[in-house]
């Protein structure tokens, strides 16, 4: 197989990625790391792309610290792909960022803990520069299609990743919003970063889901998601968001130039010319002998 198109996106994915077109289910990828989540092909305006949902095909099935992540991008990349577009959906830390609101961030802070975030373990290689951390062109393409359906998209925001699967606490959202973080969310980290080392283009959009902790009073609610933090109104909001995501990456992901104008397949190329590393990228994550 050779697709180059591949969307990540979060639970309940694969629901809402079947409306793209007709499904063909590949099955989890074995890799050097496990087994990837299941693949599935779809087929949108006559061409082919790839649908993974990260925490599984049943809902939330596993939790963001437990992604098998590794794995989820080597399969991605043994079947072809270059181009990722993964959709999140992120707490807002800044007031003014609406509920149901789809957006382009613009950057990451990791404060996640003890994830497989690479894949050269105990290799001199991966001194990659990360700015910018998604791919230009994916991200202008994913701004364009987003102005189309609501007018609007804000680009600059920081994405801060925090391990989970728990929420944060008032005491670090005030933190987080005082190093400049705007959005909190789990899964971005080290989705963005893996993509990168393999010289993949990867983007994410992000459906903003409820105000995070603090940022608006809000009264507990046992029993609901997120306890609380959204109410019914916000929700319907954020199902509308979440059903236009499949068409807003494939109208990005087709958008894509034959001829990237980005930088994102040279991010080891200091690597090749220094000879550590050959053409077959398989063979990227052995030691030297």
């Amino acid at each position: 197989m050779n697709t180059e198109f591949a969307i990540i996106g979060g639970s309940q994915g694969f629901r809402i990625a079947q409306k793209i077109g007709a499904a063909e289910s590949l099955g989890p990828v074995s890799t050097p790391y496990g087994h990837s989540a299941p693949v599935h092909k779809l087929t949108a305006h006559g061409r082919d792309v790839l649908f993974m949902s990260r925490h599984g095909d049943s809902g939330y099935s596993v939790s963001a610290p437990f992604v098998n992540y590794r794995a989820n991008i080597w399969a991605l990349k043994e079947l072809g792909v270059k181009r990722i577009v993964a959709w999140s959906g992120p707490g807002a830390i800044e007031s003014s960022i609406s509920i149901g609101s789809l957006l382009v961030p613009g950057d990451i802070l990791d404060e996640t803990k003890n994830r497989d975030y690479t894949f050269f373990d105990g290799l001199g290689i991966g001194f990659i520069r990360q700015n910018p951390v998604f791919c230009p062109e994916l991200a202008e393409n994913l701004r364009s299609a987003i102005v189309a359906r609501q007018g609007s998209c804000r680009t600059e925001d920081v994405y801060v990743c925090t391990q989970g699967p728990r929420l944060e606490t008032q005491a670090e959202i005030r933190k987080y919003a005082m190093l400049g973080g705007t959005l909190v969310g789990m899964t971005l980290v080290p989705e963005a970063f893996l993509a990168k080392e393999l010289e993949m283009c990867y983007c994410p959009v992000c459906y903003v889901t409820n105000y995070a902790e603090g940022v608006k009073e809000r009264a507990y609610k046992a029993g609901e998601l997120f306890e609380g933090l959204s109410n019914d109104e916000e929700r319907a909001k954020v199902d509308a968001a979440v059903e236009s995501l499949p068409e807003i990456a494939t109208e990005a992901l087709f958008a894509h130039q034959n001829v990237p104008a980005c930088k994102c397949g040279l991010s080891m190329e200091r690597y090749r010319r220094r000879g550590d590393i050959g053409e077959d990228w398989r063979t990227w994550i052995k030691r030297p002998k």
